[in-house]
């Protein structure tokens, strides 16, 4: 398996993987970059179609950590760890346990929290075994699951943008197709329908589906057909990769402001957007929300008015994104690529 060879590969300071065999752990924890300080960024818990893919995911994740702890100037650096589903049955907290102890060996250069398919309940477990996780249910600076801050960042960096496309940040005439119902994606349409939007939701779950229906007066679609919806806000809240060649011609919306990491299947669906008349807020600089709260966890004295205070910027900085392209004649994703690349580089 190729790494300084891969596409993905972006001079990463280091890329460490761990098996336990007795547990049946098998990691790749991806460090992008620690110019800003420790890398810090979530564990995702995924089940793989190959090891390749897993190593895409991580050397992807954690750059994209790197860029958007720097766009919202946090004094943390880029990583990220993902953890392959194993086949059959496994002790979960064996394997975080195993897990906690590959981190531990890093030192601190690496310093994780919660991503999709993993809890504070699990970081609790790794935290039995190493200091340098946060995220945490219990303890002196603990803040627990990141995601409602994922997702109220989500919401405040939507509504500038709903406000450069159409001048009011009004959201009762709006309708938004809303894929992925996870802890951040179902958080965000509680918003979104606190506000007044009517919702167009997808997800793989039935249960989820059932509950957006009655509490927020939703009408689901089907996964594959979200993005088509005549809708003038799509919310890509799943995995990566909803912005592709494929998907992108058939957007309705004039607005692209999800919570997944990397929607663009690559930088060249860009000038697609552009063509088609969407306006994308690049989705590491909108879902910040959540490692800023892990920011103040990191620094051992939780501040939900310092969190504020990050939140209010994030806002700030998609609307100077979105105006900066305006002037510029650039697209969003060069923009925010330079506030974070200016930020990156070593003194």
């Amino acid at each position: 398996m190729a790494v300084f060879s891969h596409a993905d590969f972006a001079d990463h300071e280091g890329v460490y993987f761990a098996a336990d065999p007795e547990s049946n752990l098998r990691a790749i924890i991806a460090v992008h970059s620690t110019v800003r300080g420790p890398a810090a960024g979530g564990t995702r818990f995924w089940r793989y179609e190959s090891d390749e893919a897993a190593l895409t995911d991580a050397l992807r994740l954690s750059k994209a950590m790197s860029y958007k702890n720097a766009a919202a100037d946090l004094p943390l650096g880029g990583g990220k760890a993902v953890l392959i589903y194993p086949e059959g049955e496994f002790d979960r907290v064996s394997l975080f346990e195993a897990y906690g102890r590959a981190i531990d060996r890093l030192g601190g250069t690496y310093i994780t929290a919660e991503d999709v398919g993993v809890s504070p309940e699990d970081m609790d477990i790794i935290h039995s075994q190493t200091k340098y996780v946060a995220g945490l249910s219990k303890g002196a600076a603990a803040s627990g699951d990141p995601s409602p801050v994922t997702a109220e960042g989500v919401f405040r960096g939507l509504k500038a943008g709903v406000r450069h496309i159409w001048g009011s940040d009004d959201l009762s005439e709006k309708t938004v197709a809303v894929q992925g119902l996870g802890h951040v994606g179902y958080a965000l349409c509680e918003k979104l329908h606190a506000a007044g939007a009517k919702l167009l939701v997808a997800d793989i779950n039935e249960r989820v589906l059932e509950r957006a229906e009655a509490s927020l007066g939703a009408t689901r679609v089907e996964s594959q057909d979200v993005h088509v919806q005549k809708a003038d806000i799509y919310c890509p809240c799943a995995l990566g990769g909803a912005l592709n060649a494929q998907t992108v011609p058939d957007i309705q919306a004039k607005l692209v402001a999800g919570a997944a990491n990397n929607q663009l299947a690559s930088a060249e669906i860009m000038p697609l957007l552009e063509r088609n008349g969407i306006t994308y807020l690049p989705d590491f600089v909108l879902n910040a929300g959540g490692i800023i709260n892990v920011a103040t966890e990191v620094a051992g004295n939780y501040s939900q008015e310092w969190v504020e205070q990050k939140l209010v910027g994030l806002e700030a900085t998609i609307s100077k994104i979105l105006r900066v392209a305006d002037e510029e004649g650039v697209t969003t994703l060069q923009v925010a690529n330079r506030i974070a690349e200016d930020r990156l580089k070593r003194e």
